[in-house]
């Protein structure tokens, strides 16, 4: 049996202008993290940020679950809900234009470890943002 306990994001946002670094447990990436065990890489892009922020809304318009919640021209928050449980995780993208990065959080909203999940969504995302912005 599913239960989830919270119902709300949590260390969601921009804080000084950077992605919110992962709590200690295991079930969270950033790209903007010093912690190894949460780092990930960014996804490049080409053109401008807007050309980014399209290409990525598309990719995410082919997800299944997937909900974008807030977004501004450099920041979108999207909610994907795991398929059985329908437990909720935030993913968070930063587009960086005079880096060329969208840089990337991805987060479990309950329990402690993912099992890697969350970095397995964000190495699938960048396949597919790397597919379509050639």
């Amino acid at each position: 049996m599913c239960a989830q306990t919270f119902n709300s994001s949590r260390g969601v946002g921009l804080h000084d202008g950077r992605l919110t670094p992962c709590p200690s447990s295991p079930n969270c990436v950033c790209s903007q993290d010093a912690d190894a065990a949460h780092a990930i890489a960014p996804l490049a892009f080409r053109g401008t940020a807007a050309d980014a922020m399209r290409v990525l809304k598309q990719v995410l318009a082919g997800q299944p679950r997937v909900r974008v919640i807030s977004e501004t021209p450099n920041y979108l928050h999207a909610e994907f809900r795991t398929p059985l449980c329908r437990f909720v995780d935030d993913v968070e993208f930063l587009v960086m234009e005079s880096e060329h990065v969208i840089h990337v959080r991805s987060a479990s909203r309950v329990g402690y470890s993912d099992l890697g999940t969350n970095r397995r969504r964000v190495e699938a995302l960048r396949r597919e943002f790397a597919a379509v912005n050639r």
